[in-house]
């Protein structure tokens, strides 16, 4: 009887879905979406494109899980970058979460959602408005936060809010650009330096 309960639930997994995911995070990252083959994938996670499909879905959805990894675990320094007292040091610590996440020793350098968003081809457009929709949500948790800055007197009431954060963008995405083009730590810690010196108020 135990033998045939065992065998109605099922042959176990053979693999640990979350090492895996971690896996096809790193080609992800490191390819982005369609750079991704499933060749390099499976191989990557250890797994058959069956394991794949059954575990993950497609590879659509195999990418989301990704992302929600990714955003998880890599990009939990904008959680708290929100809560500094004042505007400089909500960019301060963006910033410098950037820096280390596309100047790791371990990861991929480059932003995941920057690779996916400007290599995406007309074929992966859900793919690219699914990043795009969660980058808008991030800027609109930024955008509050500056706009509560303003009203504390962090900064002069001429400057924008919103020109302030889409500034702030700019230039983590354009440090996410330079890093994976091979930019050395140094030179992308310039780039923090710089928008500190010149960020406008306390």
């Amino acid at each position: 009887m135990e033998s045939q309960t065992q065998v109605a639930r099922g042959r176990p997994r053979e693999f640990d879905p979350e090492e895996a995911l971690s896996a096809a995070l790193t080609v992800f990252w490191r390819r982005g979406y369609e750079g991704a083959s499933m060749a390099e994938l499976t191989e990557a996670m250890g797994i058959t494109k069956p394991s794949l499909y059954a575990c993950f879905g497609n590879k659509e959805s195999l990418f989301r899980k990704a992302l929600d990894l990714y955003e998880r675990d890599k990009l939990c320094y904008m959680t708290t970058a929100l809560e500094a007292p004042t505007a400089k040091g909500v960019a301060e610590r963006l910033l410098r979460g950037s820096l280390a996440i596309q100047t790791g020793t371990t990861d991929p350098h480059g932003c995941l959602g920057v690779i996916s968003t400007v290599a995406c081809a007309v074929q992966a457009e859900s793919i690219r408005d699914e990043v795009i929709a969660r980058r808008a949500s991030s800027d609109a948790a930024l955008l509050a936060r500056l706009e509560r800055a303003r009203d504390e007197g962090d900064f002069p009431e001429t400057i924008a809010p919103q020109a302030l954060a889409t500034y702030l963008s700019t230039v983590m995405q354009g440090m996410a650009v330079q890093a994976s083009a091979g930019m050395s730590r140094g030179q992308l810690e310039q780039f923090v330096e710089t928008t500190l010196a010149v960020w406008p108020g306390k």
